[in-house]
């Protein structure tokens, strides 16, 4: 690979190399890590931007949105809460931390 088709391997933060590629989907190109594979971290988390009410967020899915879309779907619908992706974490309505650790468990996810 020459000097000017230099690929992104991620942990840049600035750059002034203008033939630098940057692919910040990277992860897409290879799709999701096998459940067993991903260690994701469930917290709790209670804001004021949130109105004062709490919620779970699920951290570090590797995969793609769509997949991301998936999980978040299972896991609101065996809650029977609502919930959203933001910034690429998935954030479920109340205090289910235990709840959603143990559905993580009980499909093959490695949980922290």
């Amino acid at each position: 690979m020459s000097k000017k088709e230099q690929k992104f391997k991620g942990g840049l933060a600035y750059s002034t190399n203008s033939s630098l590629k940057l692919d910040a989907n990277e992860h897409e190109r290879f799709g999701t890590l096998p459940p067993e594979k991903q260690k994701l971290k469930v917290r709790s988390e209670f804001t004021k931007a949130r109105g004062g009410k709490t919620t779970t967020i699920i951290q570090n899915f590797i995969g793609t949105d769509e997949e991301m879309e998936v999980l978040a779907k299972h896991l609101k619908s065996k809650c029977g809460v609502g919930g959203s992706i933001k910034d690429g974490n998935i954030c479920i309505q109340g205090d289910v931390v235990q709840k959603v650790k143990d559905l993580l468990i009980a499909d093959g996810y490695g949980v922290k």
